[in-house]
């Protein structure tokens, strides 16, 4: 799966992933939100799942989107929001009595 990540330059905004040797580089959150997703439904349309993490200024992820590709029923690639990862230092909240706490990877 392609990972396509939306995140906060010095000045400015960039869109990170392998399929490109360079970042994209935005003035606004709001163009390179606009580019980051357009590339992720591009990569799903042309049959590769891609996941677009969209990330705040300090770096946190903000949100997360899987984007799978068209089945025979329905043309159009399938945007799924998913929870964003809990950051390491963030452990979240404590587990219901007689639950293990689990770690995501």
């Amino acid at each position: 799966m392609e990972r396509v990540v939306v995140e906060a330059l010095a000045s400015g905004w960039a869109v990170r992933t392998r399929a490109f040797d360079n970042l994209l580089v935005f003035r606004s959150g709001r163009a390179a939100e606009r580019a980051g997703r357009n590339l992720a439904l591009t990569l799903a349309g042309l049959g590769e799942p891609a996941e677009l993490q969209l990330r705040l200024k300090d770096g946190s992820t903000a949100a997360r989107f899987v984007c799978l590709p068209p089945t025979e029923k329905d043309p159009d690639p399938l945007v799924v929001g998913v929870r964003p990862r809990a950051r390491r230092s963030e452990p979240g909240p404590a587990p219901a009595r007689g639950e293990a706490r689990t770690t995501g990877i």
